[in-house]
Parts: structure tokens; sequence; C-alpha cells
């Protein structure tokens, strides 16, 4: 039997074996592209949801004045309150009222201050100041701070001193608890690394201590300022003659609900700005520190 030759179209058209010095050929690259459009989805901003709440409060205040639901005698609708205020703000009592609370609650605050950052330092840096501050405050802390108004009459008398010492004392326990758990819950493999670098106990609590202690600083000064109006509340009304209580204390006996309310509200507002003031310091200040803020 005889075959018959491939001619030329057959023999390129037979596959030849691979060489390995051959290329691989190129392989086609496939797109897949979804048909589906991506649709935004529409996000209230934060900052009118976190307005939404207070105005929403606002909001039905004024509708439970309006339809009686709500009457004078109980609570002073939003009209007659903001009516109030601007009468107060021209004759200059809300003007000169605001200016002492806030000479007080300053005056208080440096001094509480001042106070729970030495002792926590102290506790917190130190086994020997642990054992003779930490269980003293903590034992001091179960006193409710309120109760001891009496106590600071009896030993300041009537004029600004007990006041202040009252703002003073309510101050110093936020702080000085928050700063000291800070302090104490820095890393001990940190500190280890800190001290085989060469670092001495100066610069291992400048850099590695103090700046651990931050965060939980910035959250005691913002539990502290918050308890500094709440003790200005019940401190100016021991025989004061200037200030938000003092308006307070005069609107109580006629009773008026419009006045205690305007009152009620500018504490409010002045905590919210010192609140607002910290959350700007702590972004500030803790740059260096990655947080989770929230699922969206």
């Amino acid at each position: 039997m005889t075959t018959k030759p491939l001619d030329a179209a057959a023999t390129t058209a037979l596959p030849r074996p691979h060489s390995p010095t051959d290329k691989a050929p190129p392989t086609a690259r496939v797109t897949i592209r979804g048909t589906a459009r991506t649709t935004r989805r529409f996000r209230v901003p934060r900052s009118v949801r976190r307005t939404a709440g207070p105005v929403g409060l606002v909001l039905l205040w004024f509708l439970t004045s309006a339809t009686g639901v709500l009457p004078e005698s109980v609570l002073a609708s939003p009209v007659d309150v903001v009516k109030q205020a601007v009468e107060l703000t021209r004759n200059g009592e809300l003007p000169s009222a605001i200016a002492a609370s806030g000479r007080r609650a300053a005056i208080g605050f440096l001094i509480g201050a001042t106070v729970a950052l030495s002792l926590s330092l102290l506790a917190g840096l130190f086994r020997l100041g642990e054992d003779v501050i930490d269980s003293s405050m903590g034992m001091f802390r179960a006193i409710p701070w309120v109760g001891l108004i009496p106590l600071f009459i009896v030993w300041f008398g009537i004029e600004e001193t007990p006041k202040i010492a009252l703002v003073a004392l309510g101050v110093t326990y936020p702080l000085y608890f928050n700063i000291y758990g800070g302090i104490r819950s820095t890393d001990s493999q940190l500190v280890e690394a800190a001290r085989m670098m060469g670092l001495g106990r100066l610069g291992l609590i400048r850099y590695v201590i103090l700046p651990s202690a931050l965060p939980g600083a910035l959250v005691g000064l913002r539990y502290a300022l918050s308890t500094a109006w709440l003790a200005l509340v019940f401190a100016e009304q021991v025989n004061a003659d200037a200030g938000l209580g003092y308006l307070m204390s005069n609107a109580q006996q006629y009773f008026r609900t419009d006045v205690i309310v305007l009152c009620l509200a500018v504490y409010a507002l002045l905590g919210l700005a010192c609140d607002f003031a910290v959350r700007i310091l702590s972004r500030r200040l803790l740059t260096w520190r990655a947080n989770f803020e929230g699922e969206a």
C-alpha cells in the first residue's frame, strides 16, 4: 500500500510538537462587566442627625404647650422662655448671671483639676502613692458630694468659698480616676521596649506613659466639665446673690417656670459648649490614634 505525500497546506495545518524553548501562546483576557448599576444611597449629614433629637424635643414641647396638654402652671411654653431670655438679656441680668456662674465654675475647675492631676500622677506612677492615695480616693468617692454642703457652710461660711469648694470636689473624682486608669493601662511591652532603647524615668513618663494616658484623661475631662456645671447648680442654691442659681431661687418663690427653664437651658448650653471644646481638643491631640467611629 502506498501512502500519498501531504502537501504544504496540510503540513502547516498539523500541530507541531511542543518544544521547551517555545513561548506559551498569549491568552485572551475576558472582561465581564456587570449590567447592574450601583445606586448611591442618600445619607443624612451627621450634623442634621445630631440636632434632630433636641429639635424634635423642643417641637414636641411647643406642640403640647400650644394644644393645652402641658399647662403653663406646670411648665412654661418655649415661646415664653424665649421672651424671658430676650427681656433678661436686655436689662443685663442674664449676662451678669452667666458671668458670675462661669467665674465660679472656672475657679473650682482649676482647683479640682490641679488636685486630681497631682494625686493621679503620684498614685499612677509610684506604688507607694497608689497604696496611700487610691484607697482613700475610693472611700471618699462613695460619699455623696452634694451632702457635704452643710459641712462646707460650717467650714467656709456662706460666701463664695463653699460654692467653689463644691465645684472643685465634683471635678476631682472623675479626673483622678480616669487619669489614674489611663496611666495604669499603659502596655507593659511598650515600657520594656522603651527601657531597652535607653529611656530614663523622665523620658519613659514623657514619651510612653503620658501619651498612653491621654485618651483616658480627655474622657475624664469631659466628665469633669459636666460635673462642674452640675455641682454649680447645687452650690448656687446656697445663699447666692448672683449667678444663674440666684435667678432660679427668685423664680422659685414666684412660681416663674419660664425663668427656671431658661436658667436650666443656659446650664445645658454651657455644658454642651464645654463638651464640644473637649471633642475638638481630642481630635487635635489624638491624631496618632486610629479610633473606631462606628458603623455607617
